[in-house]
């Protein structure tokens, strides 16, 4: 029952080695191993190989957190269900772990959440660090996990696409009202003032 709950591309998705350097394009400036073809279930590759040989493929980025591979939360939401998966925001990009992550062994007193799997602090009330966890819960049977994505989440997803798209098409409709400034535009509070030297 639990390989009907996990995709065939899984597995071989958590145990790729990332971040090499392509053999066919080993010169070329964007030339690290860093995407992974869910149709192939193959090795990793590059950049250049992906216009190649995985064209129209179902395609994602793996990512570098401090020496951990990590997959964009927009990215992988797309084919997993994540429920379960603690997320973080690195580089103001929501993303989650692939694999268990190694802990200095600490007193863990009062920590309130930790991995069903490993052990480890989560941040939130999630019940998985990582894809890996995630993944030894299912086939250990441990709760109700799975990765299929539910056609509720679709429901949803599509009606979130809907809301987005009449409140893009407001905005068109009425040009006068300005569009909301950038979250991470910073304003200038004046002109910079030097103190002035002390004699």
């Amino acid at each position: 029952m639990a390989t009907m709950l996990v995709p065939p591309w899984l597995e071989s998705l958590l145990s790729t080695a990332f971040f090499t350097v392509c053999r066919s394009h080993g010169d070329a400036g964007r030339s690290e191993c860093n995407m992974y073809c869910l149709d192939c279930k193959g090795d990793s590759f590059c950049f250049y190989c992906r216009s190649s040989k995985h064209k129209d493929h179902q395609v994602i980025q793996i990512r570098r957190s401090s020496y951990h591979d990590v997959v964009r939360v927009t990215e992988i939401q797309k084919v997993l269900d994540i429920s379960g998966v603690q997320t973080y925001v690195i580089n103001s990009a929501r993303v989650l772990f692939l694999n268990e992550r190694p802990q200095p062994k600490s007193g863990k007193l009062g920590v309130s959440h930790l991995c069903d799997i490993c052990g480890r602090t989560l941040l939130d009330p999630f019940r998985f660090c990582s894809l890996g966890c995630k993944l030894v819960g299912i086939k250990r049977n441990s709760g109700n996990a799975s990765f299929n994505i539910e056609e509720e989440g679709i429901i949803i997803s599509k009606e979130e696409e809907e809301e987005e798209m009449r409140e893009g098409s407001q905005r068109d409709i009425n040009p006068s009202t300005p569009p909301p400034p950038p979250s991470n535009a910073r304003r200038r509070k004046g002109i910079p003032h030097r103190a002035p030297f002390g004699s």
